[in-house]
């Protein structure tokens, strides 16, 4: 029988071995820190070459029985120490049993050839093990209304997600079930991930990462809450400030969606929001010169993005955009779509890209159309928030955001002339 072990002296097993020791020492190390610990350097070092000691019996006599053997017998030594008379101070020990089947796990990996997955997985448990402080606390930062939205995007994806049908219907065959609600999904994750961080981040940052998870969350909520805020004359440049760079989000994230969605457009999309992104960043450069400072900006109110009512109409409108969109496009060319994506664009900008990028990958548009009407839908809807900001904020910081509107729109368009 060929056995690969006995193949040569051995010595080529060497950077396997070394592999293991090194994830091993890795974990060891952050456990060695805590006095209380049940294990340490050592015995983490030794697990982890017990897993690639076991891996390579069990390949040698192909029995995988061996390796189920060494986990088995990693978990009797973990039992023992637990019954060691503790002290209140002590580690109750299920972190470091956990982190101690790991690393036997992760030893086995290197011997079957998995080196990089399992290094990776050995950062990741370090990483985790040791940024247990900040962990704790920003789980207990968490309020019952933020696990609610954790749980209900777990059943968007999770539950709702995979049971429904991967198949076009209704005319145009623009109507897909599985694909309308992935969309759903694509929009509340992002939603909810500046959502959760605006909760955990507070105020502590102020204006930038306000402005910034506050248009993941919703442009338009942001922009229309720091209106109220502009109102005040010490608030208007802060405002200013926040609403413009919930604004600028609006561009990366439909990178994100066109990169999601249809990575195929990325070389007409990009030029374009580029553009836009640049001219909007020195025109909010500009304003940010006269920013005064000040530790009073409020958190915005914005609702959860992921209540099944909100993810029920978001889906809704996608699915009439996109219908809308192929209809009108069909019957009026390009007009028809561009109209779409000006009336959609002014209350939604997702939309109206998704569902242009969506037609762009079934061939029902060529890119150049899906980019132009995504362009039309981002500055239809700069023009409605611009009008709630001077209806609700005043002519004062209307006049404040007119710049880096104006240089988004500007940039935008000079991206859009450009491709043409």
């Amino acid at each position: 029988m060929d056995l690969p072990f006995m193949q040569g002296n051995g010595a080529e097993h060497i950077p396997t071995f070394l592999t293991s020791l090194a994830i091993g020492l890795l974990i060891g190390l952050e456990r060695e820190r805590n006095p209380s610990a049940k294990a340490g350097l050592r015995t983490f070092a030794l697990v982890a070459l017990a897993g690639t000691l076991a891996a390579m019996l069990s390949q040698i006599t192909q029995s995988p029985w061996v390796l189920a053997l060494g986990l088995f017998t990693v978990g009797l030594m973990i039992v023992a120490a637990n019954f060691r008379t503790q002290t209140p101070e002590d580690d109750p020990g299920t972190t470091t049993a956990a982190a101690l089947l790991v690393c036997y796990l992760l030893g086995a990996m290197v011997w079957f050839g998995a080196d990089t997955p399992a290094l990776m997985l050995a950062i990741v448990a370090t990483i985790l093990l040791y940024f247990k402080p900040e962990l704790r606390g920003w789980s207990q930062n968490l309020s019952r209304r933020d696990l609610v939205s954790i749980f209900q995007f777990a059943v968007l994806t999770f539950i709702i997600l995979p049971i429904l049908p991967d198949q076009n219907y209704g005319p145009y065959n623009t109507l897909n079930p599985h694909q309308t609600w992935l969309m759903v999904v694509l929009i509340s994750g992002l939603s909810l991930a500046g959502y959760i961080a605006l909760r955990i981040v507070g105020q502590r940052y102020g204006a930038p990462i306000l402005g910034f998870l506050g248009g993941l969350v919703s442009s338009t909520a942001t922009s229309m809450v720091y209106a109220r805020h502009g109102k005040n004359e010490g608030m208007v440049q802060l405002s200013a400030i926040v609403i413009l760079i919930a604004n600028l989000v609006v561009i990366v994230r439909l990178g994100v969606e066109g990169l999601v969605v249809s990575p195929r457009s990325l070389p007409t999309l990009l030029p374009v929001l580029g553009s836009g992104l640049a001219f909007g960043l020195a025109g909010t450069a500009f304003l940010w010169r006269h920013l005064a400072k000040s530790a009073d900006l409020p958190l915005p109110e914005i609702t959860n993005p992921t209540e099944i009512r909100t993810a029920l109409g978001f889906g809704l409108l996608y699915a009439l955009v996109l219908f809308f969109s192929a209809w009108l496009s069909d019957i009026a060319g390009s007009k028809g779509l561009y109209t779409v994506a000006l009336i959609s664009g002014l209350t939604d900008v997702d939309a109206i890209t998704l569902s242009s990028l969506r037609l762009f990958e079934t061939g029902k548009l060529q890119s150049s159309q899906a980019v132009t009407a995504i362009t039309l839908a981002f500055l239809s809807n700069l023009v409605f928030k611009f009008g709630l900001i001077a209806t609700i904020g005043g002519a004062h910081l209307a006049k404040r955001c007119a710049v880096g509107f104006a240089a988004m729109g500007v940039g935008m368009g000079a991206g859009l002339i450009w491709l043409q």
